[in-house]
């Protein structure tokens, strides 16, 4: 794979000379703080995009807004390729809940789609919760004193987590986070009883200090495979990824973008990326930018959609 993703690299090369760019440090802003699982990825991607691209490729933080900083950011910004957003499902998502600067649909430049998360319901190792149907139980008991933890407000895995909670009939209090950096250090505090989180937890669950409760992914974790899906805990079509990708802000010259996307991905299937994604367990889901750009329009829409479906609609 290494000898196929140096030969891949050297075509490459011709058409990122020609183009001129880039010539100076790329900027990826990413949508949540240092420590969770996309901190993890994106410096992962962000080390085998330099390598690709021949220029340094580096990571700002920007969490906050329920993950629409960086996409919010791109209007502000100069279309010259050399800072670019993590576009993530509230992107698409929150200008239906409330007032936003952006149009999800038109006023962005589509480079490439990556991947999407792996989501679950963790809790404390020395918690009461050995099931999930613990946790059920318990919050039926006690209506509004289960805490529940997630990465942002109005983010997939608060949503996810208010349509769980009706489908189970429970009421929980839900607690909104920055991201998983910021929601775990609270759940190891004991500060709430349960999280929903991403992948970023492996480590910790192997370590022993955490336990997860249900995974939201089509089937069985291999590294957790103990653990149930929600399709298994009687929820068939609750399958809960939250795809992301990178763009650019509206008006980019072609050249650019086609020389980041040939660029990223090449990144995308370099093998020390493809193990960073193994190790938070998360597929590679590459995208071309014309695939990405209808990727884009179709799940606006859905997003569209579930927002009024669970009569969050607002703006």
């Amino acid at each position: 794979m290494q000898r196929r993703t140096l030969l891949a690299s050297a075509l490459a090369m011709p058409a990122l000379a020609q183009s001129g760019f880039p010539n100076r440090t790329i900027t990826l802003q990413i949508a949540f703080p240092p420590g969770g699982a996309t901190d993890v990825h994106m410096r992962g991607f962000a080390e085998a995009a330099t390598r690709a691209m021949g220029q340094t490729v580096q990571i700002e933080n920007r969490p906050g807004g329920g993950g629409t900083i960086p996409a919010a950011n791109m209007r502000n910004t100069r279309p010259d390729g050399y800072t670019l957003a993590q576009f993530i499902l509230p992107s698409m998502r929150l200008p239906f809940m409330q007032r936003m600067s952006y149009n999800p649909r038109t006023d962005f430049t589509p480079i490439i789609h990556l991947t999407g998360y792996l989501f679950m319901v963790c809790v404390r190792a020395e918690s009461p919760y050995r099931t999930w149907a613990d946790l059920v139980a318990d919050a039926k008991r006690r209506p509004g004193e289960v805490r529940m933890g997630n990465t942002g407000a109005n983010g997939t895995p608060h949503l996810t987590l208010i349509d769980l909670a009706e489908r189970e009939g429970i009421n929980l209090t839900h607690v909104p986070f920055r991201g998983e950096g910021d929601a775990v250090p609270s759940l190891l505090g004991g500060h709430i009883e349960a999280s929903g989180t991403g992948s970023g937890v492996l480590s910790l669950i192997a370590e022993g200090r955490l336990r997860a409760l249900n995974v939201w992914a089509r089937e069985r974790v291999a590294k957790i495979p103990d653990v149930p899906t929600l399709v298994e805990l009687g929820h068939p079509n609750m399958v809960v990824t939250s795809p992301y990708g990178l763009v650019g802000p509206l008006g980019m010259d072609p050249g650019v973008v086609r020389a980041l996307h040939d660029g990223f991905r090449i990144a995308a299937h370099d093998p020390a990326h493809i193990a960073t994604l193994a190790r938070l367990d998360q597929p590679l889901e590459y995208l071309n930018s014309a695939d990405y750009a209808a990727f884009i329009q179709r799940t606006t829409n859905e997003e569209e959609a579930r927002v009024r479906r669970l009569g969050l609609a607002g703006g």
